[in-house]
């Protein structure tokens, strides 16, 4: 599935906006601070029914109007149409919208137009907290497993029920009632971050290395107290520290997922260009298996991720994604000629956009 025409109401600074996209690789090129990012965030919405910049939607509404559309065109693979629209009004729920017919719940959605994308946020995968990976592997395995989600959203219900107990109460009957919740939930889901984290490790590994020649060896490991005690028993032996604290100290609230290069922690001993190589590497990774998953070739979305690489990465990577492995894609750059010079070279057919403050030109 790909996107064929984008529509644009009052988007951030997009007072009005159509884009015809093609099939393959689509490069929207101009200087920093324009509406570049504003493009690929836009199809993100479309795809995850919200920002992939961490932008609430009042706050992507254009200054001084009230309301945004986001409107795609989609043709699938059997060459049906397919329309998607996102709307919202200041004061009100946001809405999605398939041939017409509105989702009664907007998880719903998530994974039918799936999508990867790669930005310079992403350097908040390796400096931030684990919360930003346990975030990053959610919006991963729920564009095809709607089980996974279902459960994070029965466990993060219960969790804040049993979190707000705890402010005012410690009967034990209640609390185990919300420890059974909690493990209900939890089950699926530390199964599932263990079997992907496994799945990621040697096709993130093969990636970085073609990303590099093979100059250094990455590694992914997944951490949870659930991989050496069981969620129940980490909750009865925390009962009287959680009652103390008013909160729940135990769960998979606290997984993370260790990035290492040559067994020394990335964070700490990767270099900028190595860290970006690691993260595309690591979406790469991502697309793969999301494509295996759904048998749905996602659209990559690549944000301003030339920044930090050398020119021999830069060149992989643009031979990597214009292979026949990958589907639509989306650039942003901020320099024509290397655009149109790698993209001329890699002979892959694509469009490519001039933007300029709020404008978009073909």
């Amino acid at each position: 599935m790909y996107i064929k025409r984008l529509s644009l109401i009052n988007f951030k600074n997009l007072q009005q906006q159509q884009i015809d996209f093609h099939s393959g690789i689509n490069c929207f090129v101009g200087d920093n601070g324009t509406c570049k990012t504003n493009i690929v965030d836009a199809l993100y919405y479309l795809s995850m029914c919200k920002s992939a910049v961490g932008m609430s939607d009042s706050q992507c509404v254009l200054k001084g109007e009230d309301f945004f559309v986001i409107d795609g065109t989609y043709c699938t693979d059997d060459e049906r149409r397919e329309q998607i629209v996102c709307t919202y009004n200041r004061g009100s729920q946001k809405i999605i919208k398939r041939g017409g017919k509105t989702y009664e719940r907007l998880s719903d959605h998530i994974g039918f137009v799936p999508a990867v994308i790669v930005s310079p946020a992403d350097s908040m995968l390796i400096s931030e907290s684990a919360e930003e990976r346990r975030r990053y592997l959610n919006a991963f395995i729920s564009q095809f497993d709607h089980e996974y989600l279902a459960a994070m959203i029965r466990y993060n219900t219960a969790l804040a029920e049993r979190n707000k107990y705890l402010k005012i109460g410690s009967d034990e009957q209640m609390l185990q009632i919300y420890d059974m919740q909690l493990v209900a939930a939890a089950e699926r889901i530390f199964e599932r971050r263990k079997q992907m984290v496994e799945q990621l490790q040697p096709i993130v590994a093969q990636y970085y290395k073609m990303l590099s020649g093979d100059r250094e060896q990455v590694w992914l490991e997944y951490r949870s107290e659930l991989l050496e005690t069981p969620l129940a028993e980490l909750l009865i032996a925390s009962r009287e520290k959680d009652i103390i604290l008013g909160y729940t100290s135990v769960g998979i609230q606290r997984d993370d997922i260790r990035f290492a290069i040559a067994d020394m922690p990335l964070r700490r001993y990767g270099s900028q260009g190595q860290q970006k190589s690691f993260i595309i590497a690591l979406k790469l990774a991502q697309y793969q298996i999301i494509a295996e998953q759904t048998g749905k070739q996602p659209i990559l979305l690549l944000d301003d991720v030339f920044d930090k690489l050398d020119e021999s990465r830069v060149a992989e990577l643009i031979s990597l994604v214009a292979g026949n492995s990958f589907g639509q894609i989306v650039i942003t750059d901020c320099s024509h000629e290397r655009m149109e010079r790698l993209l001329s070279s890699s002979g892959a057919e694509y469009k490519l956009f001039d933007v300029t403050y709020g404008k978009v030109l073909e």
